[in-house]
C-alpha cells in the first residue's frame, strides 16, 4: 500500500468507499466548528488506495516525519452509521484506539491532544456505554 501523505495537520483517512453521501456528510461536520467553537485541524485523505486500511496497518503507512499525536480513520462502521463515529489511533502514548469519536467532538479532542493539554486516556475513559466519545 502507498504511504500516507505528509501534512501539517492530523490526517483523517477514508478507508471505506461504499457510501459517498456519508463521506460528504462527514466532510461537512469536520469543517464546521462545534458549539464550543472547536474545529479539528485535519487533512482529509480521500484516496481509494487506502481502502480497507486498519489501525495497525495505517500506522505502518505514516510518513517518517508525521509528528501528530493521533491518526483518524473513517472506516466502514463510521461511514455506515448516522452518527459517523470515527476511529482514533493514539500515536504518542501507549498505543491504543478510541473506537468511536463523534465528529462533532473531534475538534476538542484533536486540539487538546495536539497541544498536549490532555492525554488520549482522558478521552478513552470518558466514552459512553456504546463506546463512543461525545463529550465530558
Amino acid at each position: 500500500m502507498t504511504q500516507l501523505p505528509g501534512s501539517s495537520a492530523t490526517l483523517a483517512v477514508r478507508t471505506d468507499f461504499s457510501g459517498p453521501a456519508s463521506w460528504e456528510c462527514l466532510r461537512t461536520v469536520l469543517a464546521t466548528p462545534n458549539e464550543d467553537g472547536f474545529l479539528p485541524d485535519v487533512e482529509l485523505v480521500d484516496d481509494p488506495r487506502f481502502e480497507g486500511a486498519t489501525c495497525a496497518g495505517a500506522r505502518d503507512l505514516l510518513p517518517g516525519d508525521y509528528r501528530h499525536p493521533l491518526l483518524v480513520l473513517a472506516d466502514t462502521v463510521a461511514l455506515g452509521s448516522a452518527e459517523l463515529p470515527l476511529v482514533v489511533v493514539d500515536l504518542w502514548g501507549e498505543p491504543g484506539v478510541l473506537s468511536g469519536l463523534s465528529p462533532r467532538s473531534s475538534g476538542g479532542v484533536e486540539n487538546n491532544l495536539s497541544i498536549a493539554n490532555m492525554d488520549f486516556d482522558d478521552f478513552a475513559r470518558a466514552v459512553d456505554q456504546d463506546g463512543v466519545f461525545r463529550d465530558f
